[in-house]
């Protein structure tokens, strides 16, 4: 892969995906496009790369999702999940009892299990049985990745990491060597392909929104473009639930007594979420 063939792959993936390639990533990059250069019929990632920088959208669509990183996990990190059953969910409840009805969008959710540990939780609450409306949302630019996450069926290592064996029993079925996650709770979650760059028009407004670990990748143009859009689609007093360690969110406060990585759109409504978790 020569320097201007990676810098016109870098280019495709930013304006497509938001995502920054560096020159570090050129190994990563030939090892991850070489799947795509056989499915396609070229000769070799470099035969691939002569396609860019405007490839055809199919070519375009497969290099980015082989690209997108989608690490995740059960309950990855456990404390947010900790936090959103036992002070979020709570707090949740007191702040919707008028409406019944609760909004929550996994963003970047890979494949899918991210959203399956929340619909666990949402399950264990049995809001459902007090008539609470629910709408589990989850997103990801990889149609591949969306596909996995509605059949629902995992492997031992993936149930392995993270998932408490109580609810592994209470919500997958065994298939062989895999799991499959029960209907019931596979209903609970509506997944769709989506990119982070488009319009968020048709989510509507939210109440939670778990965005973790996927804005860290975006160049710093395409950072404040979706932080400001996710402003607007959460709710007065939504929360924005982010990684530890990310950074950027300017406009967004710190959730009080919160593990890092949580956000509220105001100091009014930092305040306000205090109150009803304390």
């Amino acid at each position: 892969m020569t320097p201007a063939a990676f810098a016109n792959l870098a280019d495709m993936l930013r304006r497509r995906s938001g995502l920054v390639l560096t020159p570090d990533k050129m190994p990563l990059a030939n090892s991850r496009l070489a799947p795509v250069a056989h499915l396609f019929g070229f000769k070799g990632v470099a035969s691939l790369l002569a396609e860019f920088p405007y490839p055809r959208e199919e070519i375009a669509q497969a290099v980015t999702e082989a690209m997108t990183t989608n690490e995740t996990s059960f309950f990855r990190d456990r404390e947010p999940f900790a936090y959103f059953r036992d002070v979020m969910l709570p707090a949740l409840t007191i702040a919707r009892a008028s409406t019944r009805r609760l909004r929550i969008w996994c963003a970047a959710v890979a494949t899918g299990q991210e959203a399956y540990s929340l619909a666990m939780l949402l399950d264990e609450a049995n809001l459902a049985g007090f008539d609470w409306k629910i709408d589990l949302i989850a997103t990801d630019l990889s149609a591949g990745a969306i596909a996995r996450a509605k059949d629902g069926v995992y492997s031992q290592f993936e149930v392995q990491r993270g998932l408490p064996i109580h609810a592994l029993l209470k919500h997958f079925t065994q298939e062989g060597n895999q799991w499959r996650v029960n209907d019931r709770l596979r209903r609970m979650v509506s997944f769709r392909t989506f990119n982070l760059l488009d319009n968020f028009g048709w989510l509507g407004e939210i109440d939670v929104i778990f965005c973790r670990n996927v804005l860290l990748y975006f160049d710093s143009q395409s950072k404040s473009a979706a932080f400001a859009r996710l402003g607007e689609t959460l709710v007065p007093d939504g929360t924005l639930v982010l990684g530890a360690t990310e950074i950027g969110a300017e406009s967004f406060v710190a959730a009080a007594d919160a593990p890092r990585g949580f956000f509220v759109r105001s100091r009014i409504a930092a305040s306000r979420a205090a109150i009803l978790s304390g």
